[in-house]
């Protein structure tokens, strides 16, 4: 009987992780067998093709309608009939852990004044009594050290089955997702933690208790889907191109007004954003209005990776000028950045987060001040003007991209990981 990984997600499979379904693919791709426990099944969105190859057993959890939970008991009411059968089932099987779980559930709600860890509670034993009727599941992984690693804690608990977690960038550091010391209890906890970028890694190496390894782990990139064209066709009129989230975070109401700048200075070029909806979406089609820029700057879908592919070969550049929120709120290392590199596109990009990781200024790509469209217009019109600093950046992103984040080399060091336990 082959061993298995329990993968817990908020959600599967989404259009914006395909960082976590190509891991998934080459964990099994290396030799693991995983099961996938999914907390939400996602609505409308467009299916990657790596995941008709994903042969994991995928175990959608209920759902209450949608609704609001003010409270312990409100919560309780409208999660406890979805998972009463489970839970009632795993109390049987295991009637002290059962308890001692519900303590410790019961008291962080009430420590950190979030109703939210009944229900993660109860979805909690949904997954531990899965596990032990599995009987082949022997250590739990969460994505995201919020919602989907709390239940990874208390289904440890209630089953007795090892846990980790990968941290990525917003649910590290925005308060309201780990308020107090939250973080480093699951720190704590937890058999060992992972992060996508040395930035995450020092702020996390500050919470987390000596005896808790770390692991800074990029994400990585399928080198032989990613590989630029020998003789590109680009358009006549330049295209500068941006992917993400209609999100505040992705700094794209700056790329809007950097293109102003450069039509002020009589360039002619077409940008497009592929991004689908976002709660900046329509801010950013009243500013692309209130600038006159219809003809010039398009807001598109979002598209798979293979349909990516497509619109990358045609770009000239690529920018992204990301921004670290107020709250906290901020990428990592946006996967669009590595796959447009990995294209061999020339880069412009914000000096935050883990981004100066991957680009070096001026060696493989351009790096500007966050929150500065007038940066951001004067790289591009560098990139315009100058086609020979095209083709060097976007030959060092390459370079760069296949030393870094091959993701069959990066998904080893996981993999060994998972093997210790």
């Amino acid at each position: 009987m082959q061993e298995e990984i329990g993968y817990i997600l908020k959600g599967y499979p989404r259009t914006s992780e395909t960082f976590i379904l190509n891991e998934i693919f080459w964990l099994e791709q290396s030799g693991l067998k995983l099961s996938i426990f999914s907390l939400k099944k996602p609505e409308n969105e467009k299916p990657h093709h790596v995941i008709s190859q994903i042969r994991a057993n995928i175990i959608y959890l209920p759902e209450a309608p949608p609704g609001e939970e003010t409270g312990l008991l409100a919560s309780l009411k409208r999660n406890l009939p979805l998972f009463a059968s489970s839970n009632w089932k795993l109390f049987r099987l295991r009637p002290l852990a059962y308890l001692r779980a519900l303590a410790e559930a019961v008291s962080l709600a009430l420590k950190y004044r979030r109703s939210n860890f009944i229900k993660q509670f109860l979805q909690a034993g949904f997954i531990a009594l899965a596990v032990m009727e599995s009987g082949r599941i022997r250590h739990l992984h969460a994505h995201f050290c919020h919602a989907a690693t709390e239940v990874a804690m208390l289904a440890s608990r209630l089953c007795g089955v090892p846990f980790s977690f990968t941290a990525h960038a917003k649910d590290i550091y925005r308060q309201d997702m780990n308020p107090g010391d939250l973080l480093p209890l699951k720190l704590r906890r937890a058999r060992f933690a992972v992060t996508c970028t040395r930035a995450n890694q020092s702020y996390l190496d500050r919470l987390r208790p000596a005896e808790t390894p770390l692991h800074a782990i990029y994400h990585g990139l399928d080198l032989a889907r990613f590989v630029p064209p020998e003789h590109p066709l680009k358009p006549a009129v330049p295209l500068i191109l941006s992917v993400g989230r209609l999100v505040e975070k992705k700094g794209f109401h700056f790329l809007i007004e950097a293109c102003r700048l450069l039509k002020n200075k009589g360039h002619e070029f077409q940008c497009q954003i592929i991004g689908g909806t976002g709660t900046e979406q329509e801010k950013l089609k009243a500013l692309i209005a209130s600038l006159k820029l219809e003809q010039t700057v398009t807001l598109l879908p979002a598209m798979t990776q293979e349909g990516l592919l497509a619109v990358y070969q045609r770009a000239t550049m690529f920018a992204l000028p990301c921004q670290v929120l107020a709250d906290g709120d901020r990428d990592g290392i946006p996967n669009v950045l590595v796959e447009a590199m990995a294209m061999k596109l020339p880069v412009v990009s914000t000096s935050v987060s883990g981004i100066p990781e991957l680009i070096e200024n001026d060696v493989n790509g351009l790096l500007i001040p966050p929150q500065n469209s007038a940066s951001l217009a004067v790289a591009l019109e560098t990139l315009l003007n100058d086609a020979e600093l095209r083709t060097r950046l976007g030959e060092a992103a390459r370079q760069t991209v296949c030393r870094h984040f091959d993701i069959q080399r990066n998904v080893l060091a996981l993999k060994k990981l998972f093997d210790e336990c």
